[in-house]
């Protein structure tokens, strides 16, 4: 099995484990972040309904605008500032960070600061 593989399969299965703990409600909703090698994702979501109240992703021209890199922390943090304004306009004013089974540290750390910066709480 090649490393690639593990690795995955690591993520998943502490991704897995951890959603048995984390639940978004209405009140406070998930805060679910995902990394790839070039782009950065974000969703605010309601469990309880099933339902996506805002996102945000690198692939926009407002996330990415002038960075040289969409996938580092800058990018990142850029990322949570913008998912902290669209949950906010929404009525969210707090919410359950999902780190997806990724480590805290670096473009994920970066997206959960910048996310608090705009005003969110976690």
């Amino acid at each position: 099995m090649s490393r690639i593989r593990d690795r995955k399969q690591r993520r998943t299965k502490i991704k897995r484990r951890s959603r048995q703990h984390v639940r978004g409600t209405s009140q406070r909703p998930r805060l679910a972040v995902y990394r790839s090698l070039r782009h950065l994702y974000a969703q605010v979501i309601d469990d309880e309904r099933g339902v996506t109240i805002a996102a945000v992703s690198t692939l926009e021209k407002a996330s990415a605008g002038d960075l040289s890199s969409t996938g580092g922390a800058q990018a990142g943090k850029r990322v949570g500032e913008l998912i902290a304004e669209r949950a906010k306009s929404q009525g969210v004013e707090s919410v359950i960070f999902d780190r997806g089974g990724f480590q805290y540290h670096g473009v994920i750390r970066a997206i959960a600061d910048g996310a608090r910066e705009a005003g969110l709480k976690f």
